[in-house]
């Protein structure tokens, strides 16, 4: 268990995770008031990641349900395994028959055999998906259920249930509470509003891209071969570029991927030719890499001319 907001912000930066005090603050009233975190943010600013890294430095088990379009309880809660069940009908055959001696008509078998409901939908018939791993987790889990924004309006009425009681009913078997109280994290990438009653029942956390200094100190944590003066130039580009109407802003781990790259290619400057050969690593669409182009070309020529003759010593952004 988190200690304190502190002890949350040292924790996770133990597993490389660099978080401010507001998502530190949230981790750790989550934590303590057992209530679920609404993570909603652009795609790759760490939603995901902070669930896992929180798990570790809990100890806990992560727990994922990755939603998607017709998501629905059979995927996300449990389902019968049938097959498992024909075959102990197939073995207990003769029992069977001994059950419905002396019967003597269709109903009479019918009533005899209802008796025997509980043996055949029980819990060793249960396929247990994520929702009913987490609540019937011996040990107190981490429950990430990702991108749920992508799943439908239907399947977010159906977590209600869950996040409210910690607690989900099966026909057959009645209601299921929760032995250990899970730390749920949701995240979404904002495809779609979420409903209030699901806002109403967690904390909400909106996590953006960081700042340059925080980009700078995410680069030489996890990437920590990059010479430092490449990997403020590496931000400054990534920075600027975001501000252009792009189909897809480049995320932090296309920063780190970048980073990464030129490492592998020994780069310790940006050239005109260095930039053009490895923007795919930061650009996702052929639209995004024409309009950003221009600004990193000006970028390189703005440099070289630094660092001619009457270049001196500009201090200006890094793009223009």
């Amino acid at each position: 268990m988190f200690e304190s907001v502190e002890d949350v912000i040292e924790k996770l930066a133990g597993q490389k995770y660099i978080c401010n005090r507001s998502i530190a603050t949230v981790v750790y009233l989550a934590s303590r008031m057992h209530k679920p975190i609404l993570v909603e943010g652009p795609a790759g600013v760490g939603k995901t990641e902070l669930a896992k890294v929180a798990s570790i430095c809990l100890g806990r088990e992560l727990i994922r349900l990755q939603c998607y379009e017709g998501l629905d309880e059979a995927k996300a809660l449990y389902e019968w395994e049938y097959g498992k069940q024909l075959l102990y009908t197939q073995i207990l055959k003769d029992k069977i028959s001994e059950v419905l001696s002396g019967t003597h008509t269709l109903r009479d078998a019918v009533d005899r055999i209802a008796d025997q409901d509980g043996v055949f939908f029980s819990e060793r018939f249960i396929l247990p998906r994520p929702l009913l791993r987490a609540i019937t987790s011996d040990e107190p889990v981490v429950l990430l259920v990702d991108e749920i924004d992508k799943s439908d309006s239907e399947f977010e009425a159906f977590l209600l249930e869950i996040l409210s009681d910690f607690q989900v009913s099966v026909p057959e078997l009645g209601t299921i509470e929760a032995k250990n109280m899970p730390l749920v994290v949701l995240t979404s990438n904002n495809s779609r509003e979420m409903s209030d009653a699901l806002k109403r029942r967690c904390l909400h956390l909106f996590i953006d891209f960081p700042d340059s200094e925080h980009e700078r100190e995410i680069v030489r944590l996890k990437v920590p071969e990059v010479p430092e003066a490449l990997a403020a130039e590496v931000v400054g580009i990534v920075q600027r570029v975001r501000r252009l109407d792009l189909k897809k802003a480049p995320s932090i781990s296309e920063t780190l991927d970048w980073a990464r790259a030129l490492a592998l290619l020994n780069v310790d400057t940006l050239g005109d030719e260095t930039v053009r050969d490895t923007l795919s690593a930061i650009f996702k669409y052929e639209t995004d890499i024409r309009k950003a182009e221009k600004e990193l070309r000006d970028h390189v020529a703005r440099k070289q001319a630094r660092q001619g003759p009457e270049g001196g010593s500009d201090k200006e952004d890094v793009l223009h």
